[in-house]
């Protein structure tokens, strides 16, 4: 309002609370692909997002879930562009119950029904966690937002951020984004007071709707 210098205009604040969302956040184990086939089969025939860093991970992924008896298909830019817009299409038609993702992409954005949103790599800032869950439950019905994460993901975004050809004063920002999301990650008491405190909003309460 200020740049624009607009005057006297009607301000309109919404809650950054998502009170159908459960937040699930757990330490990476030696068998994470048992885990999440193992949440994914808790949450049978619900339309899902398995979100991966990584264009190989989301094909290995895609292909033991398969195996395992999960209608799941991969999207990601090294797709051709006929295979990735048909994967889209059966996912947002409901033909296949799980997309595997990069984060890259707006996965989900246009359909309301996702019941759950996976994370297999820790995400860059509590922002990007934020959006990324937010696609789940538009439709305001429970949902769950699940994540593993581990060492080596804090390894490899830290040395993205190192390779970046971003100034000095941009990975500092970046870094205490990253920090702030392992903090989330790491914290022992509520998860939704801790997201509504990171983005100026306080909470009095315990959700009771996370791990």
């Amino acid at each position: 309002m200020k740049n624009l210098k607009i005057s006297g205009a009607t301000v309109f604040k919404a809650s950054f609370n998502r009170p159908n969302l459960y937040y699930e956040i757990r330490t990476k184990t030696n068998q994470v692909d048992s885990d999440i086939i193992k949440f994914i089969k808790q949450n049978a025939n619900k339309s899902g997002i398995v979100y991966c860093l990584s264009r190989k991970r989301v094909t290995e992924l895609s292909q033991t879930l398969q195996v395992n008896g999960i209608k799941a298909l991969p999207y990601h830019a090294g797709l051709d562009p006929k295979t990735r817009i048909n994967n889209q299409d059966n996912f947002l038609n409901d033909d296949c119950d799980v997309i595997v993702a990069t984060i890259a992409f707006g996965m989900g954005i246009d359909k309301p029904d996702v019941r759950f949103v996976a994370h297999l790599n820790l995400p860059k800032s509590i922002e990007a966690y934020y959006q990324e869950t937010g696609r789940a439950g538009r439709d305001g019905q429970a949902a769950n937002a699940w994540m593993a994460y581990g060492l080596q993901d804090v390894i490899t975004l830290r040395q993205f951020m190192q390779d970046s050809k971003a100034g000095e004063a941009h990975k500092r920002v970046e870094q205490h984004k990253l920090e702030s999301m392992l903090g989330l990650c790491e914290i022992i008491s509520c998860r939704r007071q801790a997201i509504l405190a990171y983005f100026g909003e306080h909470s009095d309460s315990k959700c009771g709707q996370c791990d």
